[in-house]
């Protein structure tokens, strides 16, 4: 049985970080965005006004910041290794996060089938972030449904991987789950729980049910 593994990537992927911090790392610009993270954190901004607001921030991006931000960030060990035994199982992985895509899409070259994230304009900016294009919680459902249909599987055939309060309701969606390295939002809804830094040993702890 073909089986959808669903990623999460700020605090999952990347151990205690977020790909805008690492972005905002290399432009000399992370107590402001640190600022913002909390802000989130506590729901006193949804995604839309944080993707706008990490926007207006980023004036000066390049792309060369994003492979710094990308190469430089604290990956998980082993990241690429569980996925080709993924794929070698005849099973599916996906990314999906809230994060900038023009990011999230990067995980494609290590061996993602699929990687979803909030659309931000092309860089250098010159346009604005459409609100509708930047994901939630709920999105990440939404998106799991439609990477079933394309690869033939259901919800039931998910397993999820997160940290935090956006993977709250795509865990509450799937039958299995692992909260990696989580915070209190996933406390008693994953199935599993891993904390360390080797996403290997968090797959090993679904993969013998598998």
């Amino acid at each position: 049985m073909a089986r959808l593994h669903l990623f999460d990537l700020d605090g999952t992927l990347l151990h205690g970080t977020s790909a805008p911090l690492e972005i905002s790392r290399q432009l000399g610009l992370l107590a402001e965005t640190m600022a913002l993270e909390q802000a989130i954190s506590a729901g006193r901004i949804g995604p839309p006004e944080y993707a706008t607001q990490v926007h207006a921030l980023w004036t000066r991006l390049t792309e060369e910041h994003v492979v710094a931000a990308f190469e430089g960030a604290p990956w998980l060990a082993r990241i690429r290794e569980v996925w080709t035994e993924i794929s070698d199982r005849g099973e599916y992985c996906a990314v999906v996060s809230l994060s900038p895509s023009f990011f999230v899409e990067r995980l494609l070259g290590w061996g993602a089938h699929a990687a979803y994230g909030s659309r931000f304009p092309a860089i250098p900016f010159t346009e604005p972030v459409d609100p509708a294009g930047v994901l939630s919680a709920q999105a990440k459902v939404v998106i799991a449904d439609r990477l079933c249909a394309e690869f033939g599987v259901t919800r039931d055939d998910c397993v999820a991987y997160g940290d935090s309060l956006s993977d709250k309701d795509l865990f509450a969606a799937v039958p299995v789950s692992v909260a990696v390295n989580a915070d209190r939002h996933l406390a008693g809804i994953a199935t599993h729980s891993y904390a360390g830094m080797d996403l290997w040993d968090a797959y090993a702890l679904v993969r013998p049910a598998l």
